[in-house]
């Protein structure tokens, strides 16, 4: 998690460790692959992570995979979406995700016909 002044490595299991959030009725959309689902995700809210970090004033996030693919979220969209909250999904209908699935993988239940916001591998959480 990389904030405007400092940085913080996170592990798995240090996400493990933070409060959970279960988001039901969210899609896989993969370019080439079609949509899967409907799945329930369990992980930590992107937004909860980012404010237990900061408290200064942001705009936007930038979340990066580690193949570069990234995905850019408005601190608005991501205030305006409380109930059903973008996620850093560590697990599948009560399941680790697998290598193959991401192992921590951005989730934005809104998304439901591109896979321009679904992150993979996240391996970087930049705040701005």
């Amino acid at each position: 998690l990389i904030l405007p002044d400092q940085t913080f490595c996170l592990t798995p299991e240090d996400l493990l460790g933070l409060p959970q959030t279960s988001v039901a009725n969210c899609y896989i959309v993969s370019t080439g692959h079609g949509t899967s689902g409907p799945f329930i995700f369990d992980g930590v809210q992107l937004i909860g992570l980012i404010e237990r970090f900061t408290q200064e004033e942001w705009r936007v996030v930038d979340v990066i995979s580690a193949d570069g693919f990234r995905a850019r979220l408005s601190g608005t969209a991501l205030r305006q979406a409380a109930d059903r909250p973008a996620i850093l999904a560590l697990s599948i209908d009560g399941r680790p995700l697998s290598r193959q699935q991401g192992l921590v993988r951005l989730v934005v239940p809104q998304e439901k016909d591109t896979a321009l916001l679904q992150v993979k591998w996240v391996s970087e959480i930049r705040v701005s």
